[in-house]
């Protein structure tokens, strides 16, 4: 199938690159040359699991653009671009409908490929964009007769490529039963799962394929805010419990292996840390609080997750005060600039207002991410703190080291070497990366979220299950 998609971002990209891996001709537009370029030479510019390799694979299937010319031959224009947030918190759609008009100006009435939102956009655009571009049509002197539908992106990134292969459902959007039979063909080799499984991205072990869901626009649109706004709440609630457990000397950990034994809670985003952050939590959640506010309705649950998790991003530095005393003139490793492991997306990441506040503080600031510094480099380029090579660079000096990003790679350090580097042996572990008892046994003053100061001895089949 013949398809086009708007923007080139995070989902936009994976999106294309999965699409064209699975047979379909794609061609992607971006406005930016400098990523079309890039693009053109197979440099992705992006960092996700699997890219490189699915673009090899796909680059027979793939074009790169700035031109919106052709975009009417295709069957299926998908809408990726970036919804960025107001000062009032509502979604930013100016990209969307300037895509949506430049699309409008390129169809001549002989072929009306179906309109797809693919980006985050808060209930009724759909119907918007359908009214917008039929307008532009009637001006034209065209016959108004583009359909328009929502099928949001459930992709973490990270694990971008294993959620577009093998999704937990695909959700479609759609008034007419044309538009949801073309959009089904379109996910065909998913739902069917009869493509050749990349040897990187293996297929999990049983999985059969996605729940495919039909269901109106506005409904579509709103079952990705609801999935989002429901995830924050989730992560706020384990922290705000990691805030009381920390207080009764508990462990956080136990508490939420406790809970996600219960089938109607589940185990997945009870990992209590310094708070979720990246491009679509707090801007989705504060969308969506906008949304109802317009209609006189409120969403303290949601408004709730937000304000928990802008508490919690300031919990590591009330930890940093209380176990250096003195901030003024200490030296702190960052450990992980990614708002998540296995990206380079900077996004609302917890580093940001930390090291801005420890350096207002008067400490000196190093930073090390395996992935993201560049980034952080060109997003900060005056911010004046080190950049390190490695962890052992890191740590070279450093009063504390504050773990932010839960890398492998951190995980599998030698840190009795890392304490024989530092000038002091405080560590912050802002994702619970490690066992407070380790870590004690090596030497370090351990300070993790919502982790008592006690472990009590575990073997090493875990807790022990009382009859």
């Amino acid at each position: 199938m013949q398809v086009t998609i708007i923007g080139s971002g995070y989902v936009g990209l994976t999106t294309g690159v999965a699409l064209a891996y699975l047979g379909h001709q794609v061609t992607l537009v971006d406005k930016n040359p400098v990523v079309v370029g890039s693009l053109v030479n197979g440099v992705s510019t992006i960092y996700e699991y699997g890219m490189d390799m699915l673009m090899q694979k796909a680059r027979h299937n793939i074009n790169f653009t700035t031109s919106f010319a052709g975009v009417g031959s295709s069957r299926v224009i998908l809408i990726a671009v970036g919804t960025p947030s107001k000062s009032n918190g509502d979604a930013d759609l100016g990209f969307v409908e300037s895509a949506v008009t430049q699309i409008a100006e390129q169809l001549d009435g002989n072929n009306y490929p179906v309109i797809v939102d693919k980006s985050t956009v808060p209930p009724g655009t759909a119907n918007r964009v359908r009214t917008l571009v039929n307008n532009i049509l009637i001006g034209r002197r065209l016959h108004p007769e583009v359909n328009v539908a929502s099928n949001p992106e459930f992709l973490r990134e990270g694990t971008a490529f294993l959620d577009a292969l093998y999704p937990d459902r695909i959700v479609i959007g759609a008034e007419e039963q044309s538009t949801t039979e073309l959009l089904i063909e379109l996910n065909k080799p998913i739902i069917e799962q009869d493509f050749v499984v990349p040897a990187s991205l293996p297929r999990p072990k049983g999985y059969t394929g996605p729940v495919l869901f039909s269901t109106n626009p506005l409904n579509a649109e709103l079952i990705k805010y609801a999935s989002n706004a429901f995830l924050s709440a989730k992560i706020s609630f384990i922290n705000e419990f990691a805030g009381l457990a920390e207080l009764l000397n508990a462990d956080i950990i136990e508490i939420a292996h406790g809970m996600g034994l219960d089938s109607r809670i589940g185990d997945k985003f009870l990992r209590a840390g310094v708070g979720w952050g990246g491009s679509c939590f707090g801007k989705d959640a504060r969308a969506i609080l906008y949304t109802a506010q317009k209609y006189g309705y409120s969403l303290p649950l949601v408004q709730a997750a937000i304000e928990v998790n802008d508490r919690q991003k300031k919990l590591v530095l009330s930890k940093i005060r209380s176990a250096l005393k003195t901030v003024p003139g200490s030296t702190i490793g960052i450990m992980g600039l990614a708002f998540k492991p296995d990206t380079d997306d900077i996004r609302d990441t917890p580093a940001k207002d930390l090291i801005s506040e420890l350096l207002n503080m008067g400490a000196f600031i190093k930073v090390y991410d395996p992935m993201a510094m560049d980034n952080y480099k060109k997003q900060y380029p005056d911010l004046p703190v080190e950049y390190a090579m490695d962890l052992e660079n890191l740590a070279k000096g450093c009063d504390a080291l504050v773990l932010l990003t839960e890398w492998e790679q951190f995980k599998d350090a030698d840190l009795p070497a890392l304490r024989q580097m530092m000038k002091r042996y405080i560590f912050i572990d802002g994702r619970n990366l490690f066992d407070p008892r380790v870590m004690s046994e090596l030497g370090f003053v351990y300070c993790g979220v919502g982790r008592c100061v006690q472990v009590k001895e575990l073997d090493a089949a875990g807790p022990k299950v009382q009859l």
